[in-house]
């Protein structure tokens, strides 16, 4: 037996000839979906950034390195234009090494943009920004000035934490749960900087389907923006294909089942994540997942190639172009039997 959200999936897997082909069921799931998440303070952050921004000689930007590309907030790529940028992939510790660097090779081949990957505890580590962002803007040294910098990033990507670990000093506060900061703050690092805190910022519409799924499955859009087992599925498929290693080790089983339906009743089995009668827990074994991949318990992951988003950007425009050919259908089948019953 199994929740009703697990029972669509089993009808729509039972049509599909390869079990883990099911990318275009979520991209249909998705587009339908209302996402809640972007609160009214997103506004206003958002209103004072354009404020600020034109003061500021560089921008750094915090990502996940577990997902560069969902994790680079479109919005912030317009309100920058043109201005020389540190792309901060943290939480590399939890990130795949070999991915990490061909992500920073990626970001790289842009013009005036330098990228590096950290993580918060290691203290050398987020020292290394500050270097890059003096590489950006030599001329405000060499004129004995101080150099303006602005820090943004979605919410939940340790942007607080870094802060404080450039500051010296617990300034920012810090949390696990989506958009703790609230309000612009601006600090004196005492070593030739001055930095403008925002809070994290989403963007309105996530254009891209799967994009919404990893900033779920990484927790940076809280669990209650999209149906928690959905995401946990997505998760599960994706990992199946690129880490199936790292699920047979953790979970203990020898081979992965032919579905992820079956596959998440076999983690679910092997953790005791039962209902009364036995039956399996899906949603249980859906918080267990995304639990051990948020915190690292499942091994080091990275939830998106650079190679992927070409294809993934095709798809969402021909999954959209069919939506709106399927909008005008019915706007037309609606008018004629208008115009018919008028007769």
């Amino acid at each position: 037996m199994v929740d009703s959200c697990v029972s669509r999936r089993y009808s729509a897997l039972h049509a599909l000839a390869n079990p883990y082909n099911v990318q275009q069921i979520y991209l249909s799931r998705f587009i339908s979906m209302s996402i809640q998440w972007f609160p009214g303070h997103m506004h206003k952050a958002r209103k004072e950034i354009e404020e600020v921004i034109p003061q500021v000689d560089v921008i750094i930007e915090v990502l996940d390195a577990r997902i560069p590309f969902s994790s680079e907030n479109p919005m912030i790529s317009s309100l920058r234009g043109d201005k020389p940028c540190v792309k901060v992939l943290n939480k590399r510790d939890l990130a795949d090494p070999e991915l990490t660097e061909r992500w920073i090779e990626h970001f790289e081949k842009e013009q005036g943009v330098k990228a590096i990957a950290i993580t918060t505890s290691a203290k050398e580590e987020v020292n290394h920004v500050m270097e890059l962002v003096r590489k950006l803007a030599p001329h405000r040294e060499q004129m004995g000035k101080n150099i303006r910098t602005m820090i943004m990033g979605i919410p939940n990507v340790g942007k607080s934490t870094i802060i404080n670990c450039l500051a010296g000093r617990t300034i920012a506060v810090t949390g696990n749960q989506p958009a703790v900061t609230r309000r612009q703050q601006r600090i004196n690092l005492q070593n030739g900087v001055i930095l403008s805190d925002t809070p994290g910022i989403l963007w309105p519409k996530v254009e891209n389907p799967h994009s919404g799924f990893r900033l779920a499955a990484t927790g940076a859009v809280k669990d209650t923006a999209m149906e928690y087992d959905e995401v946990a599925f997505y998760t599960v498929e994706y990992l199946a294909k690129q880490y199936p290693n790292l699920l047979q080790e953790r979970y203990q089983i020898e081979e992965l089942p032919e579905s992820d339906i079956e596959l998440m009743e076999a983690i679910g089995r092997k953790r005791g994540a039962l209902r009364a009668g036995g039956h399996i827990d899906i949603h249980k074994c859906s918080e267990i997942l995304l639990h051990e991949l948020r915190n690292g318990t499942l091994g080091k992951v990275t939830l998106e190639l650079p190679e992927m988003i070409t294809q993934e950007l095709i798809e969402v425009e021909e999954a959209a172009a069919l939506k709106a050919e399927q909008q005008i259908k019915k706007k037309e089948e609606r008018r004629k039997r208008y115009l018919k019953n008028k007769r």
